[in-house]
């Protein structure tokens, strides 16, 4: 036998059978991934949405200059508060989530989606748990510090604020009485119908 002759390679039909099912099964999973992925989107994302800290259990993540260049200068204004939200894709608008025309980001009734709030079991690195009642606690304890502090720069020599002040009161006054004078007026009317 000669060393230069090519041998000819035999495909039994098993063989053939075996690559073609191979290469169907290969081909078949790649258009299913395809269509899954980008035609059905039948797949999860989670995501972090605006949380109500007011009412929710909410992740509170505050950031800071240093690290963060788009981290507020007011330290009031440095924490966010936020959800963690797994959902399917295609229930997902294709808009930006900050702009005017896009729908919220939450779960509604009956859909895929689950929501996710802060506690000690799903509590991330580096972020803090919210307290509704502790929250609103400080949040009214705020709101009288800032009320003092307003009242505080009127002082007795400062004419001008102070004369302000008595335009707002007397304003409020007069409305009042605005709002009471129909009714005195509506009074008049029906007494003189009834004669």
């Amino acid at each position: 036998m000669n060393m230069n002759e090519e041998i000819p390679i035999k495909i039994n039909k098993e063989s053939k059978i075996f690559f073609l099912v191979s290469f169907l099964v290969l081909f078949g999973s790649l258009g299913f991934g395809a269509w899954k992925f980008f035609i059905a989107k039948d797949y999860y994302i989670k995501f972090q949405a605006d949380c109500d800290p007011e009412i929710e259990a909410c992740f509170a993540y505050e950031c800071t200059p240093d690290q963060d260049p788009e981290c507020p200068e007011e330290e009031a204004e440095r924490v966010s508060y936020y959800k963690n939200i797994t959902q399917k894709a295609y229930l997902i608008p294709l808009c930006n989530p900050n702009g005017k025309n896009c729908s919220v980001l939450a779960c509604n009734e009956g859909e895929d989606c689950e929501e996710t709030l802060c506690s000690e079991e799903t509590i991330e690195e580096g972020t803090q748990c919210n307290d509704p009642a502790v929250y609103l606690e400080e949040q009214a304890a705020t709101a009288a510090e800032e009320e003092a502090e307003e009242e505080e720069t009127c002082a007795l020599e400062d004419t001008e604020c102070l004369e302000s002040e008595d335009v707002e009161e007397s304003e409020e006054t007069e409305s009042e009485e605005e709002t009471e004078e129909p009714e005195e007026s509506e009074s008049a009317d029906v007494s003189q119908k009834e004669k």
